[in-house]
């Protein structure tokens, strides 16, 4: 909302982390919290797993992860990084060899346990091929794949267990003078996952990955990861977070951005404000709101738009966007910029008219931040 000042008691004190760098990305430290997705192309199929990282990219995905289980992977994902306009993360999996040839792809972050990738001289190598070749490591706990020896004296996945299984793996890499890395503790269960972030952030001042893995489809998945993530980062911890989604990777984008949007960490495009729409309703509020965000998606500019059915709310709601737009009667609303009345609009040239505000009030923001920068 950009026309109003912030309110202290929105603020979020973040938690104090070092920065890292993945490629050209800034993670902890004061640097936004950036949003990742992973594809779910075969990555050996370069033309698709590169058009899908641009549509994540499009949609505002800062990292994007790939899967390298075999040695056809690490060879194709070197014309992927190419290519690709963010920096790539590479998946890897027990095999350190597919580490180091990512390493030489290119691949900016290495996703990586290094207590399952073998010996001390193994990890040694995976280390000094990341250091040869510039890449950061995540550290990659989850509570499906904890090691043997932890379930054993745990009992089971506990968030005790996954932070002492992160503080070993951090052990490895520290004995090896290597600390350009960051550190998840995944679980599909909320408690699970939101216990362990919280005492893994007692015990480290590494940048924290977050994510709720496996969190299901669209909707489950996305009010799981609104919970679970919301919680963490209303309590400052968080660097960098992935939504899980059994969907197409642009949605993990777009929901990420929505739970940053919603607690004042990000701004991205145009937040709009909807009632859920009554029987007071002046006009069609919920085919409206469809149309408007789809018709508002190319927008990248921080915008609030308030949609609202009816005087009841309306105007209340419009004096914290940027451009509102009130339902009234006789087949008409009030239009409202910077919270303020402006104009009398038909409902039915509604959609097109909000459309050509929004957008000009993006080029103007553009235009103000850009001769800001000179």
């Amino acid at each position: 909302m950009t026309h109003n000042p912030i309110r202290p008691w929105r603020n979020i004190e973040r938690r104090k982390s070092r920065r890292i760098m993945v490629g050209t990305v800034p993670v902890g430290g004061d640097a936004p919290i950036s949003v990742q997705t992973m594809t779910n192309t075969l990555t050996t199929d370069v033309r698709a797993t590169i058009d899908q990282i641009q549509r994540a990219a499009e949609a505002g995905a800062d990292i994007v992860r790939v899967s390298t289980p075999d040695e056809d992977s690490t060879r194709a994902l070197r014309e992927i990084v190419r290519e690709s306009p963010v920096p790539i993360v590479a998946d890897i999996h027990f095999h350190y060899r597919r580490a180091i040839e990512a390493a030489e792809a290119g691949a900016a972050c290495l996703r990586i346990n290094p207590g399952n990738i073998g010996s001390p001289e193994r990890v040694r190598e995976v280390v000094r091929a990341a250091r040869d070749h510039g890449c950061s490591i995540r550290i990659g706990v989850n509570a499906g794949s904890l090691e043997k020896h932890l379930l054993d004296k745990y009992g089971e996945p506990c968030p005790e267990a996954m932070v002492e299984s992160a503080l070993d793996h951090i052990k490895l890499l520290q004995d090896n003078d290597f600390h350009e890395f960051k550190i998840s503790c995944k679980a599909s269960d909320v408690f699970l996952a939101a216990a362990a972030y919280q005492a893994l952030a007692e015990a480290t001042d590494a940048p924290i990955h977050l994510g709720i893995t496996e969190a299901g489809g669209l909707m489950t998945g996305t009010v799981k990861s609104a919970i679970g993530l919301g919680n963490l980062l209303w309590a400052g911890i968080g660097d960098t977070i992935r939504v899980s989604l059994s969907a197409d990777p642009v949605e993990e984008v777009r929901v990420g951005y929505e739970i940053l949007k919603a607690l004042g960490l990000r701004t991205r495009g145009v937040q709009i404000i909807s009632c859920p729409s009554c029987a007071r309703q002046g006009f069609d509020v919920i085919k409206t709101v469809e149309i408007l965000e789809q018709r508002l998606s190319h927008i990248k500019t921080p915008i609030s738009l308030s949609i609202i059915g009816c005087v009841v709310n309306g105007p209340g709601e419009a004096l914290m966007t940027d451009i509102g737009f009130t339902g009234g009667g006789a087949g008409n609303g009030m239009v409202y910029l910077a919270g303020k009345q402006s104009h009398r609009m038909s409902n039915d040239q509604m959609i097109d008219h909000i459309v050509e505000l929004v957008e000009k009030r993006a080029a103007e923001i553009e235009a103000q931040t850009a001769q800001a920068a000179e």
